[in-house]
């Protein structure tokens, strides 16, 4: 793709890319594939311009240059393709500017070039939805804004004053429009962080193998399966198997649901607990957006409590603005004076910069990496004190290592990794993967000729090879739950195995066959990151694990948790998650794995790592960087920001229009001033919920 540069700094290029027009689609495409360069840092596309401003790593080795201008000039639209393009914010952005802009020209023109007569006619025939909507309220014995609005518009045009009723309802309509927007992009940004990741499935093929296959490959009709903790990838209908799924995502039911044959499945839900193959009906997925706007629609899933105060307040203040306009006309028998009060409502700034204010948190927080389902989490995240941390994989690396593989029973190491790999690579997990990758840089393949392989929820793996059981997983599960045995003479070597790492265990036919070494460094920043967050106002920081009581007091000691739980159960995290809150305490859960979902949906707010299990992401109420632990520090700072705005916003929306209400009383304000004061000010507000919480974002 032919392209100039049209201003360079360090670190930052601005590109024309020459083409003759732009689409919508063609600049998520853009954005969509110079995003993925792996030194490229933040990317906007113009598509009105088709010019592309590029952030990218600079200086030394890491100067990401070159590789952006290769990129830029490789770029072929047929090789790069979009997620369910047609839902992107982009195209919702122009369409609410369009809008805007429309509604803004209209006015102007209807004020330059029509005369008054006309301008009279337009503003009378304009008010007629206004009164009716307030009629209806009033019949239905309610005193609401709109009935407000309506006294409003409704005084001005008998005292003659139609200039006022039409400003009154032009900012009332450019209100309602941002207020419409707010709640669109609102949807949209959720739907779409709640949107798939998945690239690659578990195939059947004719000979009955199961293939790793990227999900591009997959047709209608061809076999899926789908084991514990998985997202069902596509549409379709389970050919065999009993699993119980989640379908929180979109079908907001708070538990999990059977499937069978016959029964369907839709893409984005989750097996808790089972296994299935699945005939694909659809290849795109495209429903479950559709579905997930609805099911959010449904919710009060995004409003959060001082959002909900704010907009109930509103209606409520509304009997006070009547009484202050009806006490004026009585005392001073002035019409203007009373008017001038009725101009003035809390509502529009209320119910409207609130929103914005959550709003702009959320996308403020996708900056940096941080997806947040709506803005009740940020709440009850800046209230929080207690937050309780998974190890492996959360506080310790999210890509442990194999460091060694130690034999038992005169069994072959290479070997022995080779059959673990085998079965791990069917579930996602750290470990899992860790094993995986350590065989695979071994040049150790191995066929697919285990039986069936059955996942025990925070204990390990079961399956056969030629007749034989074979179980990998935690001490707990090999020699208490399968009662496996330590071949004879090895006691000793089992109980000197190096303490520094954590301990998996694999057994064949009821006797110990090897054990491989984990090494699970804390990862970097996790101390600095929990020394802040005890700065910020979080009194009780929690570690709980599967692992043995010796590497949980180790990891605990180097991280600087105030407490710590080894050997738990899923249900033990979720149950003291449950005895914290029942203490009154707000609860943070930090989780990746199948084993924290339990944990995560009992908690206050979830946050799962966004490398981890899907159900843990599915659950999660907040996904952050597998990277980058501090952003729990950035998310607290932000959910803080977020609250003193609102607060902020509520006591000067109360104050400023109190102020109006009381300088009209008085006389000092027209009633044309007082609608555009009241009338700026919320749309000042709004500018103002809509900047940055934390500086640099």
């Amino acid at each position: 793709m032919h392209a100039r540069i049209l201003h360079e700094l360090p670190g930052r290029l601005r590109i024309h890319i020459c083409q003759c027009s732009m689409t919508l689609r063609e600049a998520d495409l853009w954005e969509t594939y110079l995003s993925e360069l792996d030194g490229v840092l933040q990317v906007k596309v113009y598509e009105r311009t088709a010019d592309a401003v590029i952030r990218y790593r600079c200086g030394g080795d890491a100067d990401a240059r070159d590789e952006v201008l290769n990129a830029v000039a490789a770029f072929d639209y047929a090789r790069v393709s979009l997620p369910e393009p047609e839902h992107a914010g982009r195209a919702l952005q122009h369409e609410y500017v369009d809008r805007m802009a429309i509604k803004l020209l209209k006015r102007a023109g209807t004020k330059l070039f029509l005369p008054l007569p006309v301008r009279t006619v337009l503003t009378a025939v304009k008010s007629l939805p206004f009164l009716y909507r307030g009629l209806c309220c009033l019949l239905h014995g309610k005193l609401t804004v709109e009935v407000l609005d309506a006294a409003s518009i409704l005084v001005n045009m008998l005292r003659g004053d139609f200039s006022t009723a039409g400003q009154v309802m032009f900012l009332l309509g450019v209100g309602d429009l941002m207020d419409e927007w707010t709640h669109r992009k609102s949807v949209s940004d959720l739907a779409s962080a709640m949107a798939l990741h998945v690239d690659k499935v578990w195939l059947r093929t004719e000979a009955g193998q199961e293939v790793l296959v990227g999900i591009d490959q997959v047709q209608p009709g061809d076999v899926v399966l789908v084991r514990s903790g998985n997202m069902i990838p596509l549409d379709g209908e389970v050919l065999r198997g009993d699993a119980m799924v989640n379908q929180a995502s979109f079908t907001g039911e708070p538990l999990s649901v059977h499937k069978s044959a016959g029964g369907y499945l839709y893409a984005g839900s989750v097996v808790e607990e089972g296994e299935l193959e699945l005939i694909v009906r659809k290849t795109s997925g495209s429903g479950r957006y559709d579905r997930i706007v609805s099911m959010i629609e449904e919710s009060e899933k995004l409003k959060s409590a001082a959002e909900d105060k704010a907009s109930h307040l509103a209606d409520r203040l509304v009997p006070w603005t009547f009484g202050a306009t009806l006490l004026t006309w009585a005392v001073t028998g002035n019409v203007t004076r009373a008017t001038s009060i009725l101009n003035v409502d809390f509502c529009c700034a209320l119910k409207l910069s609130m929103p914005i204010a959550v709003l702009s948190a959320m996308r403020e927080a996708s900056a940096h990496a941080i997806s947040v389902k709506g803005g009740k989490f940020m709440e009850a995240y800046a209230e929080a004190e207690t937050m309780v941390f998974d190890k492996t994989g959360t506080l310790t690396a999210a890509t442990p290592t194999v460091k060694a593989v130690i034999p038992f029973n005169g069994t072959d190491a290479n070997e022995m990794l080779r059959l673990a790999a085998c079965l791990e690579e069917h579930y996602p997990h750290s470990v899992a993967n860790a094993v995986v990758k350590a065989a695979r840089e071994q040049g150790l393949d191995h066929e697919e000729k285990h039986s069936k392989v059955a996942y025990v929820v925070a204990h390990g793996i079961v399956s056969s090879v030629d007749g034989e059981r074979i179980c990998i997983g935690s001490h707990h599960f090999i020699f208490e739950d399968e009662a496996c045995r330590v071949p004879e003479g090895e006691e000793e070597k089992l109980q000197s195995l190096p303490a520094e790492y954590s301990h998996l265990y694999l057994a064949v036919g009821g006797v110990l066959s090897a054990v491989l070494l984990i090494e699970d460094p804390v990862k970097p920043g996790a101390a600095e990151t929990l020394r802040e967050l005890h700065r910020l106002g979080f009194r009780k920081l929690v570690m709980m694990t599967g692992d043995s009581e010796r590497t949980a007091a180790s990891v605990a000691d180097r991280v600087g948790v105030d407490d710590y739980r080894a050997e738990v159960l899923p249900e033990d995290k979720a149950g003291y998650i449950r005895a914290e809150r029942d203490r009154g305490a707000v609860v943070i859960m930090i989780g990746d794995g199948i084993n924290d979902s339990p944990a995560l949906s009992e908690a206050d707010v979830g946050v799962a790592i966004n490398s981890g299990a899907a159900i843990a992401r599915e659950i999660a109420d907040i996904t952050i960087s597998e990277d980058d632990l501090i952003s729990l520090v950035t998310l607290r700072r932000l959910s803080t920001g977020l609250m003193g705005r609102i607060h902020g916003n509520y006591r000067g929306i109360i104050l400023f229009n109190s102020a109006l209400i009381t300088l009209g009383m008085l006389g000092l304000l027209t009633p044309a001033n007082t609608a555009l004061l009241h009338n700026v000010s919320t749309i000042a507000i709004s500018l103002k919920s809509m900047t940055n919480l934390l500086p640099g974002s």
